[in-house]
């Protein structure tokens, strides 16, 4: 299969079995490309004076092939031969394709002998593998070049036309508005494009034809009928001609050469005010949410009930869950995108970003301090008020229970003790009714402790602030007066002392120590309410021989009373006791202590269960404490470790970055357990020393690092390949950093730093001199006054010599260039020259004209290039 090919271009290049398939399958190919490189050729063959007619018979010889080879490159080629000989034609050829050979371009299965021989479609290749190096190849426009570069060349020239729209070197170009846009958009007052109409090719393109060659030099290269009698007009005769076009207007290249130079400068500026603005925005929004919140945090006014403050407590939880991790990474993003932004402003030889008054990365850190400080102990806060309410609701409750019983027991007595009744008695019943009140003296004494206790109870009430203080006051102080007055009309009574006395109050202290409530928080304490609870029970069988003792004496009490007929008010006057309740009050005994059993046991249960959420706390607590510590570290020594190119560590970082996001849900476990820990007033935890806070911090500062050492690598790229550093002296600046960086904090303090660049030949002495410089040199590498030099700041001061920047007066060169010498711009030249948004961005920026060859809307494009640098104000 014949074909031919070029290592250069093979991309746009042609095999030789499309050659055969164009000129089988569409002979007007053939006549259009016949025609036009013979007009190409001929363009340039004039320069030395000759021309051809028939382009497969005149390149036969070799010498005018040699010839158009000495023209478009500009140098000489081997001495041609002269003779006549199929020999001498064929060395010719030989001489000029071994030419283009050395140009680069592979040339395959063309052969001189075929050139010789006439073959057209052999001939018709070679001089599109001519025009492909020599024309075509080394067009670019914006990093693409040959085909590519010209079709973008073509689509950007004709952008403000709304009716072309160049997408190929074929049927884009029939209707010949493609032609005529580009010479209008050079030469605006060679056509009247405004007359033009899509649907009349033959007039659109003789017009462009006609007028490229009479004013742009630009030989006649196609007929119009050609193009518009062909269903695709034939792509290298087109290209050919379209080339011709661009190296026409080269001169224009110049003016497109500066508007790329101001486009990028202004990409530059508009994506760095992008920044800009994004950091405002993002700082202001993070300091509302910091000033909003802070009162919030502040706010230690406790709430009287344990579901309301359990509720501040759960609303803590999803403040550290869910509203405050993201404010963590806004702020780390917020410090990424300033460093990222005073990098690409530091390389782009622009002046640093200073942020409106109190939005400086200072006033954040100093805003988040605040906030954190507020945070401080809140939670500590909460659990204590929890703790605090939950003894004041035992508190409180064994307070109505042992007043209830109290206010019960003395209801009654004092009526009793008013009573006169020993005022008509006989000596005999003065006698019972001493015994009678010796009696109740005792049972008043055994109460004395019931009193005291209620006192002491309202006391530490009132202790803990109880909300309820004043209405236990008044209770507990009524009690009190009760009691008093008890005490005092007591002393008008007097009677012996009887045995059921004390058995009574025993049985009323142990109901009272069966219904008492309790508040425990360990198995250890259960333990020991239960063991209390068992040594009680083991003592119920002598108690009920004493109550049965006690029975028994009054039985025998009533035996006699009825045998000798004793006239008595009452069963026993010695006594206002009654066996009924006795029976009674050991009956109610008796059913309490179950109760009392299934309260422990239902507690005990309940420790256990506390107990086991402990230890599944601690076993994970225990392992992601440790695994936070041991990445921070590693990151560490990633980013101050040299191994491999900064693209290594960029990936390598990535890498930790996702096992690191990938462990979350390990975190959310934790927090569902500490949840769990908190709603069942869990306060302490032998089993680890990590708290969910130390983890939540731990966490938080974790994902800060790994995106602040990512941001950092991803800056000393931008800055490496800005600077054009190689991956050696990267590591040179690396390992002299390292190496002064003596608490690997990943940062130089002013005194190593300045020991560092003394290691480095800097002359800096402790004189005044020397002082001064070191000054200098700090305000450049530590601009914010954080009292800190970073490894990104280090390697911009070691290689700010070495950056290739545009500068303002480039700027405003570029600008000159598309003014036309001017010293002013218009709105309309700006339009013509620039993208839209650029120029729009211009116009809305450049101040007027105000020279001496000012004209009406004049704008002033040299105060703006200053001010794109930060020489003067916007």
């Amino acid at each position: 299969m014949d074909h031919y090919d070029s290592q250069q271009t093979n991309d746009y290049m042609q095999p030789e079995e499309d050659w055969d398939r164009d000129l089988l399958l569409d002979p007007a190919w053939e006549k259009q490309q016949r025609k036009t490189f013979t007009a190409w050729c001929n363009s340039h063959l004039r320069k030395a004076g000759t021309q051809i007619e028939n382009i497969e018979e005149d390149f036969r010889d070799g010498l005018k092939l040699m010839l158009l080879l000495e023209v478009i490159s500009g140098e000489r080629l081997a001495k041609p031969e002269r003779g006549k000989m199929r020999v001498h034609k064929i060395s010719n050829v030989n001489k000029a394709l071994d030419f283009i050979a050395s140009k680069g371009v592979k040339l395959v299965s063309i052969g001189a002998e075929e050139i010789v021989d006439g073959n057209v479609k052999m001939t018709l290749g070679m001089i599109w593998t001519i025009i492909l190096r020599f024309a075509i190849q080394d067009i670019s426009v914006e990093e693409t070049s040959a085909k590519e570069g010209l079709l973008l060349w073509c689509q950007r020239k004709t952008a403000p036309y709304k009716n072309v729209n160049i997408q190929n070197f074929h049927i884009s170009w029939k209707d010949g508005l493609g032609f005529c846009a580009l010479i209008h958009r050079h030469r605006p007052e060679l056509i009247d494009y405004g007359k033009l109409r899509k649907d009349d090719p033959l007039t659109n393109l003789n017009t462009a034809f006609d007028v490229a060659e009479k004013y742009l030099d630009i030989p006649k290269m196609l007929d119009a009928e050609d193009i518009v009698g062909t269903a695709r007009p034939d792509e290298k005769a087109i290209m050919t001609y379209v080339s011709s076009f661009y190296h026409a207007f080269s001169g224009a290249q110049k003016a497109e050469t500066a508007a790329n130079r101001i486009c990028k400068v202004l990409a530059v500026n508009q994506e760095n005010e992008r920044l800009m603005e994004d950091y405002e925005k993002l700082a202001s929004d993070l300091l509302e949410w910091i000033r909003r919140t802070i009162p919030w945090l502040e706010n230690r006014l406790p709430e009287n009930t344990m579901h309301a403050m359990q509720q501040k407590l759960e609303d803590f939880r999803d403040y550290r869950r869910l509203h405050k991790p993201p404010k963590v990474q806004e702020k780390c993003q917020l410090e990424i995108n300033f460093n990222t932004l005073q990098t690409k402003l530091r390389l782009s030889n622009r002046p640093a970003f200073t942020p409106s008054e109190g939005r400086m990365v200072s006033d954040i850190n100093n805003a988040w301090g605040c906030l954190e400080q507020a945070e401080k102990g809140y939670e500590e806060w909460l659990l204590n008020e929890i703790r605090r309410l939950e003894r004041l609701d035992h508190l409180a409750e064994k307070f109505r229970q042992k007043a209830s019983i109290h206010e019960a027991w003395t209801d009654g007595k004092e009526a009793m003790l008013r009573h006169k009744d020993y005022e008509t008695a006989t000596l005999s019943e003065i006698k019972a009714l001493l015994k009678k009140h010796e009696a109740f003296e005792s049972d008043l004494a055994a109460h004395q402790d019931r009193v005291e206790q209620i006192a002491a109870i309202a006391q530490e009430l009132n202790e803990l602030d109880y909300y309820d203080s004043p209405s236990v006051n008044a209770r507990c102080q009524r009690i009190c007066d009760q009691w008093d007055n008890l005490g005092a009309l007591t002393q008008k009574r007097r009677e012996a002392l009887e045995r059921a006395a004390p058995f009574n109050n025993w049985m009323e202290g142990a109901m009272e120590d069966l219904q008492d409530t309790f508040i425990v928080h360990t198995i250890e304490e259960i333990q020991g309410l239960t063991t209390a609870h068992e040594q009680f029970k083991a003592t119920l069988p002598d108690a009920d021989k004493e109550r049965l003792a006690i029975l028994g004496i009054h039985n025998e009490v009533s035996k006699i009373v009825q045998t000798y007929h004793v006239n008595m008010a009452g069963t026993n006057p010695y006594t206002t006791i009654t066996p009924q309740e006795i029976n009674g009050k050991w009956d109610h005994v008796r059913q309490l202590v179950p109760r009392r059993d299934q309260a422990l046991m239902e507690e005990h249960a309940r420790q256990q269960h506390n107990e086991r959420l402990r230890k599944q706390f601690a076993a994970q607590a225990n392992v992601i404490g440790p695994w936070i510590q041991t990445k921070m570290e590693e990151i560490g020594r990633i980013s101050i470790e040299m191994h491999g190119t900064l693209e290594d560590q960029l990936s390598h970082l990535r890498q930790y970055e996702k096992s690191i996001v990938n462990y979350k849900p390990k975190i959310d476990q934790l927090e569902g357990d500490h949840q769990l820990i908190q709603e069942a007033l869990i306060f302490d935890n032998k089993h680890t020393n990590y708290t969910m806070e130390h983890i939540r911090v731990g966490w938080e500062q974790l994902l800060t690092t790994i995106a602040r050492t990512i941001n950092e690598v991803e800056n000393q790229i931008l800055t490496r390949d800005a600077k054009g550093i190689s991956q050696e002296q990267m590591n040179e600046f690396r390992a002299s950093f390292n190496h002064f960086d003596r608490d690997h904090s990943g940062t130089l303090g002013p005194e190593e730093f300045k020991a560092c660049l003394i290691s480095l030949g800097y002359d800096i002495g402790n004189d005044p001199q020397g002082e001064a410089e070191f000054a200098r040199i700090m305000s450049i590498v530590d601009p914010n006054r954080l009292g800190v030099v970073t490894f990104q700041a280090f390697i911009d001061f070691m290689s700010r010599e070495t950056a290739d920047t545009d500068t303002a007066d480039q700027v405003m060169a570029s600008f000159k260039i598309l003014a036309g010498d001017k010293n002013y711009i218009t709105v309309d030249e700006l339009r013509r020259e620039l993208p839209p948004d650029q120029a729009e961005y211009c116009i809305a920026r450049m101040a007027p004209y105000t020279g001496p060859d000012a004209v009406p809307g004049a704008l002033d494009y040299m105060s703006f290039s200053t001010a794109l640098y930060g020489e003067s104000d916007l």
